[in-house]
């Protein structure tokens, strides 16, 4: 008795420890913040409906907390704490065996690390042991460096291949004079290739701390059990004794317009514009997420309509990062080379100047409130994304700055809007293209810090969104669940009545018409005809239509090839009939605009020119081309850039119309909902509003049967390019339902999936040392007639590696068939396989395109069920034998490189 007195004691003890570790600080819509006596801060957000756990963990570093001689080095220790640890010492295979979805992401202001999994007690143990030790323990080590500077270096040069990229760099560098927001978060080159591994391992000590860190735990789990669990894990932590001191470098008024001036290989021209604006903190700078959407909004932005509704330019686009100190607003236009670049940035600074005298309408804030808030919303409803997205509020200052944006966006006034506009909005606090003296200099002081402490201390926020229920993600149980039929006009449908958190609906509806002879030389009819559908209707404009989407909170997206049209909804159940009835609307009564028309494929046109000198689109349009089988004209036919070109400048709205009317109807129609879908109410909508939407032509599957790759190995010179680009395919003669499919799905996975740890990105990445991304992947037929499944490769790399790269490719595939895998590596892929899928059924788009096969293919879930149970039961001989039997040697592959390969 005495004996257990005295364990129940020392329980209560260790529990009392564990609990003074972890103090509630407060908490907001669900999110629930705690501090450690070490001073880690932990986010709990609870969402039931997940069925996925996503860990985030976000280090208060980045590119603004580089000295001299350290540009980059925050971006580079992202890449190095993916080397190991002593109790983790391969970390990409861990990721890979567990199945999870990772990465690591560096900004002005933050580093943040994160992985999705499948939600277990196991996994969720692993990951949190695997935070806590790189934390502190990273290797860090000199050899890695050696690999991982050049991969990194390999990155920089990819973006040094992009002229939007390179003018943005450009321009935001010329914007500051002395703070490090004007340094772009990949580095400098020499810094990246000379950093010292002393240096480097001091920045990972004097950053990579406790105090310094906030980790946030996002889906399904318990929350008391799992502060226990962070308790252990991160509680015994220490900080350095050295403290984390604020950086105190200020950028001046700026007294003049900048001009900046980038001239490189291309096809399209850039006008930029970049003013200096508020930190997130600021309520300024709510007031300027407004001012943006105004400016830049798809199709209402002001600048949108003096340069893309005028077909001027191509497209527009814009962003303000939300950062800590003050930072900026980048605007940027595209415009194709026929046009007139001169008269494009005549016509933006003309808008931007003018705006001081045009002041914003009640119309104008209204309907950017609207669009900016559908944006927040759907961000909030989303566990798994929001784990990640408070990375930048979190590195703005405090994570409750996402709340405080959204409702000041909510409560913003004409006034406020007004006020800050003609306040940032001035020549001499811009960015552009030129320089103009002024005898009377204007300029605008920005506050440097705010008391973000006393800004956030006492907000509540409002009422928590719904954590949703509990889903089993097992294969039996979702079919238990399906809610599936036929309605009375043919429309095959199945319902998963699930309860989300905010009550989201995901519904997907697609419609199957027309054979091969049908559709010959229909070329981008069907793509455009689809792509107008929310460009106007004969009751709605296009505005009218973003409006009442923005005001629904909701999305519909379609899509269009051959014969077959998509239409994707997101909504919530309150809105998902009203949503509905827009998407009828949209396939009903399509106006088919001419001069929206005309803007579409003056965008589409502009897309083609830009990638015309773009290594990796050029590579995967060639080895199309290569491999293309059909004849000029056929529905499955490769066309060329040129031919591209051509078959959209021919287009016609007549075209699009009589496509419209010969080819749109119900067909082979399949609709998917999951979340919480109104099933009754969508079947008798879909029924009485659909009951007459036939089609002409009747749809008849296009074959496209196996056929062997031509066995070739072809360059392509892309001149100026800093990056290359090696992209491979092998066909291979089976499809999802041939029993040797598990084993392929596995070797592959061997070959080049996973993260970082797969045979290809090993050997190129990690040993080599010469390419940012690399690996390789299996497509399997889901046709079992066509059997025309696909193993492909890649990798991006500097041209001067060429070699490299082709040895490795050639060296690794031979190795791979002659010796097979091990069974370590079986047992991780396998693991990692069966858990990633767990997590790809979690996620709702993802199930719902899972269903709409399986109903095309006349199939349930059993059939992925025995798949997975075929997984589970390879041996290293029958993958080993499935790997000599179907792939071929990097010789017998049909692969184009595209890069600037001088000899």
């Amino acid at each position: 008795m005495i004996k257990n007195l005295l364990i129940s004691y020392f329980l209560i003890a260790c529990y009392a420890v564990t609990s003074a570790q972890t103090t509630q600080v407060t908490s907001v819509e669900g999110i629930t913040e705690y501090k450690m006596d070490n001073g880690l801060k932990v986010l709990l957000f609870p969402d039931n409906s997940a069925q996925t756990i996503t860990v985030n963990i976000t280090y208060l570093v980045g590119s603004r907390h580089e000295g001299y001689g350290e540009k980059g080095m925050a971006h580079l220790l992202e890449h190095m704490v993916f080397k190991g640890t002593p109790n983790h010492p391969n970390i990409p295979k861990e990721l890979s065996s567990h199945g999870s979805r990772p990465n690591g992401t560096t900004w002005y202001d933050r580093t943040n690390y994160f992985e999705t999994f499948n939600a277990t007690d196991e996994n969720l143990d692993w990951a949190l042991d695997l935070e806590a030790d790189r934390m502190l323990n990273s290797y860090i080590a000199k050899k890695d460096l050696e690999s991982e500077f050049s991969v990194v270096r390999n990155e920089f040069e990819s973006g040094e291949n992009d002229p939007t990229g390179v003018l943005l760099e450009k321009v935001i560098n010329a914007a500051y004079l002395w703070h490090n927001y004007g340094n772009s978060t990949i580095g400098n080159r020499s810094d990246i290739e000379r950093v010292p591994i002393e240096n480097l391992k001091a920045f990972y000590s004097k950053f990579y701390r406790p105090d310094n860190a906030v980790l946030m735990v996002t889906g399904k789990f318990e929350v008391d059990k799992t502060l226990d669990l962070i308790s252990s894990k991160f509680g015994d932590l220490k900080n350095p004794s050295t403290p984390v001191l604020m950086s105190y470098t200020e950028e001046p008024a700026q007294d003049g317009e900048k001009n900046v001036s980038v001239s490189r290989v291309g096809d399209l021209q850039l006008v930029s514009a970049l003013y200096h604006t508020p930190a997130g903190s600021d309520p300024d700078f709510a007031a300027m997420s407004v001012v943006e959407n105004i400016l830049t909004d798809e199709p209402s932005g002001r600048i949108y309509k003096a340069l893309i509704e005028t077909q001027k330019a191509s497209s527009l686009w814009s962003f303000s990062p939300f950062t800590k100190e003050p930072g900026f607003m980048y605007i940027n236009v595209d415009v194709p080379s026929e046009k007139n670049a001169d008269e494009v940035e005549t016509i933006l600074r003309s808008t931007l100047d003018n705006l001081k005298d045009n002041p914003i309408t009640a119309e104008e804030l209204e309907r950017a409130k609207s669009n900016i808030l559908k944006e927040i919303d759907e961000v909030f409803r989303n566990s798994a994304y929001l784990g990640t997205y408070m990375s930048e509020f979190i590195g703005a200052g405090d994570w409750r700055l996402a709340f405080l944006q959204r409702d000041r966006v909510e409560n913003m006034t004409l006034d406020q809007v007004n006020s800050a506009m003609k306040k940032y909005l001035i020549p001499t606090n811009r960015t552009t293209g030129r320089f103009y003296p002024t005898k009377n200099p204007e300029r605008v002081s920005l506050p440097h810090n705010t008391d973000i402490s006393a800004l956030v201390k006492d907000y509540k926020g409002k009422e928590a969104m719904s954590t949703g229920d509990a889903f089993d993600v097992a294969y039996d149980a979702i079919q238990n669940s399906i809610n599936g039929g036929t309605l009375s006009n043919g429309v095959n449908y199945a319902f998963i009545e699930k309860n989300n958190r905010g009550n989201t609906v995901t519904l997907s509806f697609s419609g199957r018409n027309g054979d091969v002879k049908s559709l010959m030389n229909k070329g981008m009819i069907p793509r455009f005809t689809a792509n107008m559908l929310n460009k106007g209707t004969t009751t709605k404009s296009r505005q009218q239509i973003e409006d009442e989407l923005s005001k629904l909170k909701s999305s519909i997206y379609f899509r269009g090839s051959n014969g077959n049209i998509y239409a994707n909804i997101s909504s919530t159940e309150k809105d998902l009939m009203p949503t509905l009835i827009l998407m009828e609307d949209l396939l009903m009564n399509p106006k088919f605009d001419a001069a929206e028309l005309e803007k579409l494929k003056t965008e589409e046109l502009a897309y083609l020119e830009s990638n015309k000198t773009e290594p990796q689109f050029l590579a995967s349009q060639k080895l199309a081309q290569i491999n293309n089988t059909y004849p000029a004209g056929h529905p499955l036919y490769a066309m060329s850039i040129e031919e591209q070109e051509a078959a959209i400048k021919k287009l016609t709205v007549d075209d699009l119309k009589s496509f419209y009317t010969d080819y749109y109807g119900l067909g082979y129609s399949i609709l998917v909902g999951i979340g919480n879908v109104p099933s009754e109410e969508v079947k008798t909508f879909m029924e009485e509003k659909f009951g007459n939407f036939k089609s002409k032509n009747p749809y008849s599957y296009i074959a496209n049967p196996y056929k062997p790759v031509k066995e070739t190995n072809e360059s392509l010179i892309t001149p100026d390019k800093q990056n290359a680009m090696t992209l491979g395919g092998f066909s291979i003669n089976i499809s999802d339902s041939h029993e040797d499919y598990a084993a392929l799905e596995i070797a592959s996975s061997i070959l080049g999936g996973g993260f970082l740890n797969s045979r290809i990105a090993d050997r190129l990445r990690q040993k080599d040392g010469v390419s940012y991304g690399a690996g390789a992947g299996f497509q399997g037929d889901g046709n079992k007639d066509d059997q025309n499944s696909q193993m492909y490769l890649y990798a991006i790399y500097a041209p001067e590696n060429f070699d490299k790269v082709q040895l490795g490719f050639k060296e690794e595939i031979a190795r791979f068939i002659k010796d097979g895998i091990t069974e370590e590596e079986l047992t991780n892929a396998i693991n990692g396989w069966i858990q990633s899928k767990n997590v790809s059924r979690a996620k709702d788009n993802e199930l719902s395109s899972l269903i709409n096969n399986n109903i095309f293919y006349n199939r349930t879930l059993d059939f992925q069920k025995s798949i997975e149970d075929n997984v589970s039961k390879l041996t290293v001989s029958k993958v080993n034998a499935a790997i000599k039997k179907y792939i071929g040697p990097y010789e017998k592959w049909s692969v184009v490189n595209a890069g600037d390969f001088k000899n």
